[in-house]
């Protein structure tokens, strides 16, 4: 019951991710000045990146000043990489005042979020405006062009933020967030005067992980008092998540299916070893991911899920090789031996053996090859509050459920998938039964190559 209640009805991910740096700039022409209004929101594990850097005192919580500190630094970065131009002639952005603030979000981590004012003299004329340089990160990236006591004209520009200043981002453009790093303003004098905002500028950060699933499943680290009635509690809830993240979009079902339907002589052994290497894989995947992004080795590791989706598709096209290898050669095996009767039952075997085993292993392994993003943060919620072995359990029990739940889908596609071929053969007994192995390996091919062209495209 207490695990239906988590789990229920989210089922979503945090809306940008964990490893994502957003950017807005909201820019005022005003008489003799361009003000930018910049905003930078850290997710957990850039935040948790930087916090060793900021944090002098070690006591892993920022303190005030010290947000101060590494706010008014990085809008100092942000104005030195802004490129502001008025009538073609350079203007110098300079920083006026910066603060900074570290929201709780998912796993009891810290998010970090710098606001910064930002001036560059400017007169009416055009004026020519590129933000500050990404770093590489991923993430939203918005600009917005207001006037006050001037009129703007600045297509494609819009006037209100869409995400609030990074505090609200609208569900419809999260699959497509804006990357919008330059601008083109018209100014002459002129116009209404901009009005405050109502709230003061001091929107409240909306709080990370309000996504369901993922909010349960980080969440569970964070819990102060860690009994071992709880820490038992989470382990299964761990399971069950995972068993829940396995039933969603992706972790090679499609996969699994097409390679149980056309399996060799073993496939409840072909499935089970799919689910295990899919699991190993998946959890090896979380705990390197998760080491890299505590110790600061990895600088951009959200650049590693495209890399990564890709080789999965290599994997998972050249397991569908194999198995197509290996649907070809029985096929004309039994041709042969239909006609001929002239050798024996194992002859040819041993090969097509090597093939399926070498095919599972590959799919597994392309199964698991993208680590989940809530469990990295598991990890590194967990070592940020001293409790790395606890995070690490957590990790091990949401790949179980993992496993469980690939292997229950694996065994019953198996079932499904032979009553199926029977059915199709005895309504269609022309169809040669080596085709049907050999139309799904085909389908494995070009699974991999759609996968392997979406992770490049993306």
């Amino acid at each position: 019951m207490i695990t239906l209640a988590l789990a229920a009805g989210l089922l979503a991910a945090h809306p940008l991710g964990n490893f994502t740096v957003n950017h807005y700039d909201g820019l005022v022409a005003a008489p003799h000045e361009l003000r930018i209004d910049h905003v930078e929101d850290l997710a957990e594990i850039p935040a948790a990146q930087t916090l060793p850097e900021l944090d002098t005192d070690r006591d892993g919580r920022p303190s005030a000043a010290e947000l101060r500190a590494w706010a008014d630094g990085a809008c100092r970065k942000a104005a030195a990489s802004m490129r502001v131009t008025v009538d073609g002639r350079a203007a110098t952005a300079s920083v006026r005042s910066a603060s900074g603030t570290a929201p709780r979000g998912e796993a009891g981590l810290p998010t970090l979020r710098a606001e910064c004012r930002i001036t560059a003299p400017a007169v009416p004329g055009t004026i020519s405006f590129r933000a500050a340089d990404p770093g590489g990160r991923i993430g939203w990236r918005e600009i917005t062009a207001r006037g006050d006591r001037m009129t703007v004209r600045a297509p494609g520009v819009p006037a209100e933020s869409r995400s609030r200043r990074l505090t609200a981002y609208p569900e419809d453009a999260l699959s497509s967030p804006p990357d919008q790093r330059s601008a083109s303003l018209t100014v002459r004098e002129g116009g209404p005067p901009l009005a405050a905002p109502a709230s003061g500028g001091s929107e409240r950060l909306l709080p990370r992980g309000s996504d369901g699933l993922t909010q349960r499943f980080t969440s569970l680290v964070a819990r102060q008092d860690l009994t071992p009635g709880f820490a038992l509690l989470a382990f299964l809830i761990a399971m069950a998540l995972g068993a829940l993240h396995a039933l969603a979009p992706g972790h090679g079902k499609t996969i699994m299916a097409a390679h149980a339907v056309g399996a060799g002589r073993r496939p409840v052994r072909d499935v089970l070893g799919l689910g295990l290497t899919v699991t190993l894989t998946h959890t090896a995947g979380v705990l390197v991911l998760g080491l890299l992004a505590t110790t600061g080795t990895l600088l951009v590791p959200e650049a590693l899920f495209s890399w990564l989706g890709a080789a999965g598709g290599v994997l998972v096209t050249a397991a569908g090789a194999l198995l197509l290898r290996r649907a070809l050669r029985n096929r004309r095996h039994t041709h042969a031996h239909t006609h001929t009767h002239t050798h024996g039952h194992g002859h040819g075997h041993g090969p097509a053996a090597g093939g399926r085993r070498g095919g599972v292993v590959l799919m597994g392994l392309a199964g698991g090859m993208v680590p989940s993003p809530s469990a990295v943060v598991v990890l590194v919620g967990g070592a940020a509050i001293g409790r790395a072995w606890f995070g690490v359990v957590l990790v091990l029990a949401y790949g179980l459920g993992l496993a469980a739940a690939l292997v229950a889908v694996g065994l019953l596609v198996v079932g499904s998938g032979r009553a199926l071929t029977r059915r199709i053969l005895a309504k269609r007994p022309r169809i040669p039964s080596g085709m049907m192995p050999i139309g799904t390996s085909a389908t494995v091919v070009a699974l991999g190559v759609g996968l392997t062209l979406r992770s490049l495209v993306l």
